[in-house]
């Protein structure tokens, strides 16, 4: 690669004040970092990583997610193996659910995550903090409209499924 693209890369990831310190004296998150500019400095159509925000602290995680995202909008396909499913959902268009090398689940993590919504509830949280469990249904959406209406709702959300919670409930598996 040309070296006139380094600094530059090296800017966008926060490491061109540490340019010229060995790679053995950078922080975790700094080494996590330069391992993947070093892995989309020659811009691969295709980039395989294997848990690039293990053991990283949030803020540092965000960034490499952000250089990720960068990547991806920019035509990089992008094979992710995590454990994180947070993550997944956030960065995945399709995700592979495996349960010993086997792929249990295939889809878009919205896909999946309402494939498995079961409950079809509403939590709701008004204005003056009382909460509410509600069933889907005609006599809920009436309910809602009304609060709606009236500008009592501070929060409202649906209570599908997490990609993580879907993962146990297909493999079987239980928290330890």
């Amino acid at each position: 690669m040309p070296l006139k693209e380094i600094d530059p890369l090296l800017k966008r990831i926060g490491l061109y004040e540490h340019r010229k310190k060995p790679a053995a004296k950078l922080s975790q998150g700094q080494t996590q970092r330069l391992i993947l500019a070093r892995a989309i400095l020659h811009k691969p159509k295709v980039l395989f990583l294997d848990e690039p925000t293990s053991g990283l602290d949030p803020s540092t995680a965000l960034e490499v997610h952000k250089m990720l995202m960068e990547s991806k909008a920019e035509g990089m396909s992008i094979f992710l193996t995590t454990h994180n499913m947070e993550e997944a959902t956030k960065l995945c268009d399709h995700v592979a659910l495996l349960n010993e090398g086997v792929i249990v689940e295939y889809g878009s993590p919205e896909e999946i995550c309402l494939k498995y919504n079961k409950m079809k509830k509403y939590k709701v949280q008004l204005t003056d903090g009382t909460k509410h469990l509600l069933d889907q249904g005609a006599e809920t959406a009436e309910k809602i409209a009304s609060w709606m209406a009236g500008g009592q709702i501070e929060t409202l959300h649906s209570c599908e499924p997490t990609l993580e919670t879907v993962f146990l409930e297909v493999t079987g598996r239980k928290l330890q």
